[in-house]
């Protein structure tokens, strides 16, 4: 036994030493000083790959920085060092969240919340991504848990906000007046609860309460184009245009192609004899319409190109399949099913690079698409070596 006294306390001892690194990390970023700090983990981790809390650290530190690569590689070993604990599971669903790869990250919350069922934050993450993904019922069970957990505390604040949409889904209005009442309660500086109450005594025909939460809201959040909207449309409704323009023009000016803002804006103009004024946002209205209408037939357009494409692929006609791809992904960039067919057609006619990084393109742009991935790492393996 008194053989292996030093070895253990070596064993302590570094572990202890380990342990204020990490610490000393969260000094540096307390300060601001983001640099040193991710230098510093990354030093720890090379010096011992086992370190999880130095892992979980810097993994949500390029998170922050929009390293999805790196962020959600020492996150997800992280995972693998600590498989059973929540706070992994849940920094890694973060991550994923943040990276718009909303069905693994609906995993790893999942996973986090079976490893710890009183964990409030993974719960309110789960919630979050229920509701986004159209299940407010299984959303509410969860907003629930974490409410319980929370208690009357400005933290429930936000799952209050949460579950109040929940309740809107469901048509309950006066259910979820009450749980935004209590959550501007909680946290009288929550703009967006305050801004979603307005709207909910609006539906509830209580007019001057809609008006002054949705004052309050504008108060709080000058740069809140959805507050200053429906403070401006608040005020029209209620027949009061010229209090109603300044908050339109701001609402405008944050999100200058919303075409509610720009109806609501016009009217109020009108209203108050405007009329050189309002005929210009009308103008901008129309040219808005005209070029939404334009991408609509574009996208349908390049639909059409791309069914003729797929065609003329089946009957072996590769290189006029290939242009048919291509100029449908001139019309429609932004249609991740068309890249993926000019890719793989630029594969087939034995263009690598080009085909590759068509696929690394689509990746970007659908991030949460495994099966994508997967396709672009296996044409990765498959390319020729340069």
């Amino acid at each position: 036994m008194t053989l292996r006294w030093p070895a253990v306390l070596t064993c302590a001892s570094l572990l202890l030493a380990q342990r204020a690194a990490v610490e000393d990390a969260w000094d540096l970023m307390a300060r601001g000083d983001r640099k040193q700090a991710v230098a510093l983990l990354r030093r720890i981790i090379q010096g011992n790959p086992a370190d999880a809390d130095a892992r979980l650290l810097l993994g949500s530190v390029l998170q922050e920085e929009g390293e999805r690569a790196e962020s959600i590689a020492q996150l997800s070993e992280a995972v693998r060092l600590r498989p059973q604990s929540a706070e992994a599971h849940n920094a890694l669903g973060e991550a994923l969240y943040s990276f718009k790869e909303i069905q693994p990250a609906r995993a790893e919350f999942e996973k986090a919340t079976l490893a710890e069922p009183g964990f409030a934050q993974a719960h309110v993450n789960l919630g979050l991504v229920l509701l986004e993904s159209g299940e407010p019922p299984r959303a509410a069970e969860h907003l629930d848990r974490a409410i319980a957990l929370l208690g009357r505390t400005p933290d429930s604040a936000y799952p209050r906000y949460l579950r109040a949409k929940a309740y809107a889904e469901a048509g309950e209005i006066e259910k979820a007046a009450a749980e935004l009442k209590e959550a501007v309660t909680l946290r009288p500086d929550f703009v967006e609860a305050w801004s979603d109450l307005g709207q909910a005594r609006k539906l509830l025909l209580d007019d001057a309460g809609a008006l002054s939460a949705f004052e309050r809201a504008v108060a709080l959040g000058a740069g809140d184009a959805v507050a200053q909207y429906r403070l401006g449309s608040e005020y029209l409704r209620q027949g009061k245009p010229r209090l109603a323009i300044p908050h339109l023009q701001t609402a405008l000016r944050l999100r200058p192609e919303d075409q509610s803002t720009l109806n609501s804006l016009q009217a109020a103009l009108r209203q108050e004899g405007r009329v050189q004024e309002a005929d210009q946002v009308k103008q901008k209205l129309s040219e808005l319409l005209r070029r939404r209408d334009k991408v609509r037939q574009n996208a349908l357009t390049a639909i059409q190109l791309n069914n003729e494409g797929a065609q003329l692929e089946k009957s072996g006609r590769l290189r006029s399949a290939l242009e048919k791809y291509r100029a449908a992904l001139e019309l429609d960039p932004e249609h991740v099913g068309i890249r993926v067919n000019f890719a793989a057609a630029l594969l087939h006619t034995g263009k690598w690079r080009q085909g590759i990084a068509e696929l690394r393109e689509a990746v970007r742009r659908d991030p949460g698409n495994l099966k994508l991935k997967q396709t672009l790492e296996a044409a990765i393996a498959k390319a020729p070596k340069q």
